[in-house]
């Protein structure tokens, strides 16, 4: 832990990084006051149909480890060694994740992620935490705030303001209003909607040990282990047109399509018609915005900068990885915050723009490619090369989600496996094709 220091932080925002962030702040001596737009959420209740299970990875893990939280937070996991893949006829298929079979992502909900991060952080010496404070209004220059709360207004003043409030960050919206830098958001014509199947018996309906997932072309559904042996189930369909959530609305009509397009489904999931029926739908979609930092002394962390589709499993690992970023950059800089600021966005902002790519892409993967013949072909045979190159050929599965490797680097390096496997692949069908030339001009010379 560093030294003590005068200079208040701000941290807009108490969920998953901004948790994180208070916690890591804290340690390097840092008074920290944690603003919050919700009540508390460890005495309150989660919106329905709003939880989306977290699959927990390497990155999130690195972040909770040097925190000591990893083993905590690991209590009430649960690892998924691969997919299970839900024809409509036909029974599942398991694909590992990793060539050997033992690396697993982490099942965890979202929730009690967040209260743990949250008590850790509020107790560490130094740390506030406000509650049922929304921001309204903030002064870049001044580092001024102003928050709605029941009791009324309150103004509060910080050197140092964070913004580690989401999607649709408040902070990045004042910013955004002061001129100060330009976003993009570009959401997909997909929504989600949760469902559940609950415990059968008192055990697992399905095997808690993968991610399962119903790939049916234009859509899916996913679902998630919890540790009270239900699954949370997710649908991601488009938002209009036939066979979307806005075609869908009566209960005869909704146990028609599900009994045609997830037949294994309507036994495990006795609730399903009330949960579609009332389960709200949400949005999905990519947020981008060219400046993070403003003169060193307000910034955007996780989601309030770069918020991704949920489709590579990376969202709060992306956040997490931030912070520890954020943390190093202020060791390199001796705690000079007008350096480490800009420093975090550079090495950042190139790896979040990479991870958003390629969750776009696995979404394509997921509801489109992985029932395919042909897709696990490929896959087995990068197992193969990954067993027989070990740490030589890594496949973009395995550096996402078992290594730290920055995501940028991910790219580069799948991108140069690949060139290298086409040409010996090109190589070695040309040497059989010249092989059998050979072979037919000796038959007919004979």
């Amino acid at each position: 832990m560093s030294a003590d220091h005068d200079d208040e932080v701000a941290v807009v925002g108490a969920g998953l990084s901004g948790c994180l962030l208070a916690a890591f702040l804290a340690r390097r001596g840092y008074p920290v006051t944690l603003y919050e737009r919700r009540p508390d959420p460890r005495t309150g209740r989660v919106d329905r149909g709003r939880s989306i299970n977290l699959a927990l990875s390497e990155r999130g893990l690195d972040a909770l480890r040097r925190i000591g939280l990893d083993a905590r937070v690991m209590a009430e996991a649960l690892p998924m060694r691969g997919r299970m893949i839900h024809p409509v006829d036909g029974e599942p298929q398991f694909q590992a994740y990793s060539a050997a079979g033992d690396r697993a992502i982490n099942s965890i909900s979202r929730g009690a992620l967040n209260n743990a991060l949250l008590t850790e952080a509020a107790a560490l010496p130094g740390v506030q935490v406000a509650f049922d404070h929304r921001l309204v209004d903030l002064d870049p220059g001044t580092g001024e705030m102003i928050f709605e709360t029941p009791q009324g207004k309150v103004t509060a003043t910080a050197p140092v303001v964070l913004g580690a409030d989401g999607a649709g960050s408040a902070v990045r919206g004042q910013l955004l209003g002061h001129g100060l830098l330009r976003e993009s958001l570009d959401f997909l014509d997909y929504g989600y909607k949760e469902l559940t199947i609950p415990p059968m018996g008192g055990s697992f309906a399905l095997d808690p040990e993968a991610l399962h997932i119903w790939p049916r072309g234009t859509s899916m559904m996913i679902a998630l282990p919890n540790p009270d042996r239900s699954f949370t189930c997710t649908l991601f369909w488009p938002t209009h047109g036939t066979a979307s959530f806005a075609s869908l609305g009566s209960p005869a009509a909704i146990e028609r399509h599900f009994a045609q397009h997830y037949p294994d489904l309507l036994p495990l999931a006795p609730n399903l018609v009330d949960e579609y029926l009332h389960n709200p739908v949400g949005v999905l979609g990519t947020v981008r915005c060219d400046s993070w930092q403003v003169n060193g002394t307000v910034g955007l962390l996780g989601d309030a900068a770069h918020a991704i589709v949920p489709f590579y499993g990376q969202g709060a690992n992306c956040a997490f990885e931030d912070v520890v970023e954020l943390d190093r950059c202020l060791d390199e800089c001796a705690d000079d915050w007008s350096a480490a600021l800009p420093r975090y966005q550079h090495r950042r902002q190139g790896n979040a723009e990479a991870i958003a790519q390629m969750a776009l892409a696995n979404f394509v993967e997921m509801r489109d490619r992985v029932a395919s013949p042909l897709f696990q072909l490929s896959r087995r045979v990068e197992h193969t090369l990954e067993r027989a190159l070990p740490g030589r050929y890594v496949s973009r599965y395995e550096l996402v989600s078992f290594s730290t490797t920055p995501y940028a680097e991910v790219r580069r390096r799948v991108r140069y496996q690949h060139q290298v496997l086409g040409a010996v692949v090109g190589g070695a069908a040309a040497l059989l094709a010249g092989a059998v030339g050979a072979a037919l001009r000796r038959r007919r010379r004979g």
